[in-house]
């Protein structure tokens, strides 16, 4: 009779280096993506009460000088948000092109070329004087989101970011059709090459709370459950990623996070030829943040921990506030 010796997996957890020779999941700077506010009409950063260690950058040498600051930990993503000093029902100045982004684009690629990579928020809730992601108009004596006539918006807006030298358009309306609209606009414009990255599964999250104190861009009525998505749902996901994919989207994407990871593994087990990116939103940052700052939780070992989980649940790139010191602990060597 054959005997086989006693599995003893503790064997591959002996000390840190066994540990990290046979990890199944690790965190790459490569894959991060750090968001940026960017607001005109200021000359120095400003702080956001409810993102600690996070700022409003105005478009001059404060902006530059984090962007060298978070180059020169390994992180070479960037994903821009405007906050312009005008707003209409239109969004114009969101596809203006001396518009906040459109000059931060333009100062970014003339200082670093193509040595970081700039993606664009197409949106317009920051640009609306209702803070919706489309344009408003009435319906049965009641106000809502026009699907359609946003589409033509957004079309404009994708094409001015191009213009001004965005990598890749990251739409996150969740308007029905947007990525379709996006890509024709831009292939007939002449960009071709620029990559469309779709808030593809967006839900109507609280913890987008704090990203909204920082952009100004609450809803001035109702909400936008009836655009994005209800955190009830898993499969729909499914749906909403294979119509991005159908109008040309090149990267998906999970919004939140932390709180999604099931939905993160759904979406890349589902499509593994495409790559996933997840944004790991301001409350979430927010609620790591208020506990370590109170001495509650180790905020490193809890940062790396919950971004490993994103990582391993299936998601490719992570969009993070934690993006630069993440890179810089992971140089110091993660804590497992």
């Amino acid at each position: 009779m054959v005997t086989f010796p006693t599995l003893r997996p503790r064997r591959l957890r002996k000390n840190k280096l066994i540990r990290d020779l046979v990890a199944e999941t690790n965190l790459t700077a490569s894959g991060l993506i750090q968001p940026i506010f960017i607001k005109e009409n200021i000359n120095e950063p400003e702080k956001i009460d409810s993102m600690p260690g996070v700022y409003r950058y105005p478009p001059n040498d404060h902006l530059i000088k984090f962007v060298e600051e978070v180059y020169s930990f390994g992180v070479k993503n960037f994903i821009l948000f405007g906050i312009p000093s005008f707003k209409d029902e239109f969004a114009s100045s969101a596809y203006d092109k001396n518009g906040i982004i459109q000059k931060s684009l333009r100062l970014l690629r003339q200082t670093f070329g193509e040595k970081i990579l700039l993606i664009t928020d197409e949106c317009t809730d920051e640009y609306t004087s209702h803070g919706h992601c489309g344009i408003i108009t009435q319906k049965d004596g009641k106000l809502c989101v026009n699907n359609d006539e946003s589409l033509k918006v957004h079309a404009l807006i994708a094409v001015s970011q191009a213009e001004a030298g965005a990598d890749i358009i990251a739409p996150s309306s969740m308007m029905d059709g947007v990525v379709g609209a996006i890509r024709k606009a831009l292939d007939e414009a002449g960009f071709t090459d620029t990559a469309i990255m779709s808030y593809s599964v967006k839900y109507a999250s609280t913890f987008y709370s704090p990203f909204r104190d920082a952009a100004y861009s609450k809803p001035a009525f109702g909400d936008r459950r009836g655009y994005q998505m209800d955190p009830r749902n898993a499969f729909e996901a499914l749906k909403e990623a294979s119509l991005d994919i159908e109008e040309g989207a090149d990267i998906l994407m999970v919004k939140p996070a932390h709180t999604y990871l099931d939905v993160i593994r759904l979406v890349k087990t589902t499509f593994p030829q495409y790559p996933l990116a997840a944004y790991h939103v301001s409350g979430e940052y927010s609620m790591i943040k208020a506990a370590a700052l109170n001495g509650w939780i180790d905020e490193k070992t809890a940062v790396l921990e919950i971004t490993t989980a994103i990582k391993r649940a299936g998601a490719d790139l992570i969009i993070t506030y934690y993006a630069k010191d993440i890179a810089n602990w992971i140089k110091e060597g993660v804590p497992f």
